[in-house]
């Protein structure tokens, strides 16, 4: 007895993925939108996740072209989730205020996937001191203590960052980092470091190919601030200043992550390059 045949259906679970939109409202025809945007959205964290993977893979090898090839991929996937956000401000405040109501305190807090991202570009808010300033709760605390979500978030903030596999690329170019950087305690948050800075004013006037990987980092810290920023005025357009759905300040919470670089020391050392 053979296999079935593989088909675009099958191999794409297609019966599957189209049956997984199931809006609460009774017959509002806005809230589909919303969940197949939020959706998608989710997998596209998923691939992000996995091509930053790969990426950390690949630096700490020192396989330079594989490295700008997955940084680029990873450029082009913001490019698109920023432009998914024209789509979603094709709905107005009346028409999302239809469904709004049905979320109770579902939020974005709540997408594990992005939280995780968080982590590996390098933010370390745990539990207790280190909680976010505006909500009170660590990174993980949103989602469910025991889940396999909670816990690969968790996971994430006790491995190294991308910006410490790319400081060990750096390093292996023949960039000498300061061993307590390379040595850190990687569960913390990485700080600005002037030694590194002066570090990569020198690899950026002598070494083309680890200037490459450093601007391209740039282009996705880039990337990532602008779909925050696309995303704080896509929410204050719709619910204004209202208090978000999972118990935050909402706009103002989304706000407060503008302007925070991944990657500081590469954009410290703009002004003197």
């Amino acid at each position: 007895m053979t296999d079935k045949a593989v088909t675009y259906i099958s191999y794409l679970k297609i019966d599957e993925l189209l049956d997984l939109q199931h809006p609460l409202s009774d017959g509002e025809h806005d809230e589909m939108l919303f969940i197949v945007i939020h959706q998608t959205y989710e997998l596209w964290f998923k691939q992000i996740l996995h091509e930053t993977a790969a990426l950390q893979t690949s630096l700490e090898a020192g396989n330079t072209h594989r490295s700008l090839a997955v940084l680029g991929r990873i450029r082009s996937i913001f490019k698109t989730c920023v432009a998914q956000i024209d789509i979603l401000e094709t709905m107005t405040p009346l028409q999302f205020n239809s469904f709004r109501g049905r979320l109770q305190s579902s939020s974005g807090f709540q997408s594990a996937q992005f939280r995780e991202l968080e982590a590996v570009l390098g933010r370390r808010d745990h539990a207790g001191a280190d909680a976010d300033a505006k909500t009170g709760m660590g990174m993980a605390e949103h989602l469910i203590e025991g889940s396999p979500a909670r816990a690969r978030v968790e996971a994430a903030m006790i491995r190294r960052s991308l910006w410490d596999s790319a400081l060990r690329y750096f390093d292996a170019r023949g960039y000498k980092m300061p061993a307590e950087v390379l040595e850190r305690d990687v569960t913390v948050g990485y700080r600005s470091n002037e030694p590194v800075q002066e570090v990569l004013i020198e690899m950026h006037r002598n070494d083309p190919e680890s200037t490459m990987i450093a601007e391209a980092l740039v282009d996705l810290d880039e990337g990532l601030q602008e779909w925050r920023y696309r995303h704080v005025k896509m929410v204050e357009r719709t619910i204004g200043r209202k208090m978000g759905t999972g118990g935050s300040d909402g706009v103002g919470y989304l706000a407060s992550t503008l302007f925070h670089p991944v990657f500081a020391d590469l954009w410290a050392i703009r002004a003197r390059l």
